[in-house]
């Protein structure tokens, strides 16, 4: 029985590498605030390396809205296949069940392990996966994901909102989202729908010109590239050098360095596009030239690897402090995101192989491959492959 640990057979089929490579760029940058922030939390100092910090507050700008708007491109595709009632069930099965189990699996270990873990977790948590998914790690983007796509699946069905009249509400649900965190209001999950409901809608509303291959060109262009770049580089600059000035001001959430983000919503929207559609044409150059091959596989296994990394690299972090005695930032750094990397998929495909397929979804891997083919397997979107359950 062949054993392939990183799914290169299946990223060889029908499928759009950018939408791999979109994937890679984003979960390596969630990787890199996560190891990052359990470094410094865990105590060591990262005083001396200012760069690590500042990459940290850039990549904030739009690593998840690129999640969320590519999401958004294939939400349409997949609502018109499955009907609005099988959506629904195949995001319960693929996002909201592994987002329960692993979010049990993580706060019982860390519950568990606290003298070694800087979790902190109380019996408290186990209520908070329900109605505040911030609190318990990374996993609150799939909840958020699952909440979001089926709300606007819902809309887009039953209201028949389209099109602009989606972006609009995104709109004013993303700014009163800000309203809210500026007045200390908490509404639990609900803030991460408003939040991010607005690239869901603009994703979906792009989706036709972003799939429509006469615009591959475009998209792959390193005449896009250059005017990209500079816009791109002014509007990091300034998301960093302005969250950095009101980094201690009162009401921004600490360690986040939000302030434009939650004072200066609309230059946030701007600053986070630029970001999507850079991240984006560097995808589609990479998928033109096959660059960086690791970087697809990565983006091919990003739920997996969205699951486990937090668990991979602290046990890697304790390993190499307790046991070896390393203190050195960059070397945890380092060893913590190759580890997350690259655990967690290996762990996937030697648990798919023992037929623990219900560890990462509730529909079994043979229900995945008897999908009809539709306009998205004729452009070479897998939209069953459990991988794209981020969608």
């Amino acid at each position: 029985m062949k054993l392939n640990l990183f799914n290169t057979d299946s990223i060889r089929n029908s499928r759009l590498p950018w939408i791999d490579y979109a994937r890679g760029i984003a979960i390596f940058l969630v990787l890199y605030r996560h190891i990052y922030s359990g470094i410094r939390s865990a105590g060591f100092d990262t005083s001396h390396y200012r760069l690590l910090e500042q990459g940290n507050i850039v990549f904030f700008s739009f690593r998840m809205p690129l999640f969320f708007m590519v999401s958004g491109v294939f939400l349409g595709l997949s609502l018109g296949k499955r009907g609005l009632a099988h959506f629904i069930d195949n995001k319960w099965k693929m996002l909201l069940y592994p987002y329960f189990l692993w979010a049990l699996i993580q706060v019982t270990l860390q519950f568990g392990l606290s003298h070694y873990v800087n979790a902190g977790r109380t019996w408290r948590d186990y209520l908070y996966i329900l109605y505040r998914p911030r609190e318990i790690d990374q996993f609150w983007y799939l909840y958020a994901l699952f909440n979001t796509s089926v709300l606007y699946a819902i809309t887009r069905v039953k209201l028949r909102m389209r099109g602009l009249v989606q972006v609009a509400t995104g709109l004013v649900l993303f700014f009163v989202s800000g309203w809210l965190v500026r007045h200390r209001i908490y509404i639990g999950f609900a803030y991460d729908i408003m939040h991010y409901y607005i690239f869901i809608a603009l994703g979906d509303t792009m989706s036709a010109w972003i799939l429509d291959k006469k615009n591959t060109p475009l998209f792959s262009s390193w005449k896009l590239f250059f005017i990209i770049l500079p816009v791109f580089a002014v509007c990091q600059w300034y998301f960093l050098v302005t969250n950095l000035a009101h980094s201690d001001r009162e009401g921004v959430k600490t360690g986040y360095y939000a302030f434009v983000e939650d004072y200066q919503p609309l230059l946030f929207l701007l600053i986070a596009m630029s970001g999507v559609v850079f991240m984006m044409n560097v995808s589609f150059l990479l998928q033109r030239y096959k660059g960086i091959p690791a970087l697809r596989v990565i983006g091919y296994n990003s739920l997996y690897i969205y699951l486990m990394h937090v668990l991979a690299s602290s046990v890697c972090r304790i390993v190499l402090n307790k046991v070896f005695g390393i203190t050195n930032v960059p070397v945890l750094f380092v060893c913590g995101v190759t580890v997350g990397l690259i655990v967690p998929v290996v762990f996937y495909n030697i648990a798919m192989q023992l037929g623990w397929w219900w560890l990462f979804s509730l529909e079994p891997p043979a229900q995945q491959k008897e999908a009809p083919k539709d306009k998205a397997a004729v452009t070479g979107v897998n939209l069953e492959s459990g991988v794209n359950s981020l969608k």
